[in-house]
């Protein structure tokens, strides 16, 4: 399938709903051509801000506009709007019940050569502490483009992973999206593989595909939110599995790994292996050499996937 770059999809979805509404208004800290949203400056002048190198202040303009019934979407790398203006978002924006859209660009390794510092590992840790925070991660164009519609109508704070790079479609245009639900991208009997995001989705569906040349079957989940989870749909895949693997593009300690193991641990106890990042900092390199250099790929996926399974003596 044709792949998009997920940035302009991005910038396109806010300028269909900135014709729709106009409260929709865009926030950017000097990095509109790396968010791609030159065009919605364009097409809006007015309603757009440059805050500058100045993060902490991207979100006290944005709570700011949304006190005066705006619907800001602010927009920096995720390394930025996590560490750095963890604070201002927490409490400027959550504590005080307003309707900030904050969204996190090159989450983890598609940050490639922007390296270690910008690297973020631990955004979703992060944010998944902030009480009521939507914490979500669309998996390709399509769901990019329903979630944005849909964190517009949600009045709340949220916080998107945004993968600026371009994607392939998964799933057919008019599929419908919810935030805090899933989806069964396919099903399986041996384990449930439960994927985050435009990087870790397509690696776990590659590796479903090398269980099965194994003789083995795995249902894959795409979460999409981490926070709310959807336990429906986990706890329901899990019964039928009887094992879980998460695979995320992010420290496994804090991220899906650990939100998925919560709710195992409380609900529905069973073995559970997480592929991420395991206690480390980022490094230089490309997508590629990241994603095998930090055991992210298909391959590490369906290895996982095997010792898990072997363990039970299947």
């Amino acid at each position: 399938m044709a792949q998009k770059e997920m940035r302009a999809v991005y910038c396109d979805t806010l300028k269909k709903l900135a014709a729709e509404n106009n409260n929709i208004m865009v926030v950017e800290a000097d990095l509109m051509k790396a968010s791609g949203t030159m065009s919605f400056k364009a097409a809006y002048p007015e309603r757009c801000i440059d805050v500058g190198v100045a993060e902490a202040n991207l979100v006290g303009v944005s709570a700011g506009l949304s006190a005066a019934g705006k619907i800001p979407f602010a927009a920096t790398f995720a390394c930025f709007a996590s560490r750095r203006c963890f604070d201002q978002f927490f409490i400027s924006a959550n504590y005080a019940r307003l309707n900030v859209k904050l969204t996190g660009t090159d989450p983890g390794i598609s940050a490639a050569f922007n390296g270690g510092t910008h690297m973020p590992f631990e955004d979703i840790g992060m944010m998944r502490l902030v009480p009521g925070l939507a914490v979500f991660e669309p998996s390709d164009p399509i769901s990019l483009e329903k979630l944005v519609e849909a964190a517009a109508k949600h009045y709340g704070c949220t916080y998107m992973r945004l993968h600026r790079k371009p994607a392939e479609s998964i799933y057919p245009p008019d599929e419908q999206f919810s935030l805090g639900k899933g989806k069964l991208l396919r099903g399986g009997k041996d384990i449930t593989i439960v994927a985050l995001g435009a990087i870790m989705v397509p690696e776990a569906l590659k590796a479903a595909d090398l269980l099965a040349d194994r003789g083995k079957s795995a249902e894959v989940i795409d979460i999409l939110s981490v926070k709310p989870l959807d336990a429906e749909l986990l706890l329901a895949s899990a019964a039928k599995t009887g094992r879980v693997l998460t695979a995320e593009n992010h420290q496994i300690s804090c991220g899906l790994g650990g939100a998925v193991a919560e709710l195992l641990a409380r609900e529905r106890p069973c073995p559970m292996a997480m592929i991420g990042i395991k206690d480390r900092f980022g490094e230089v390199g490309t997508q590629d050499w990241l994603l095998e250099h930090f055991g992210l790929g298909a391959a590490h996926i369906a290895d996982e996937a095997m010792v898990l399974i072997r363990a039970e003596g299947v």
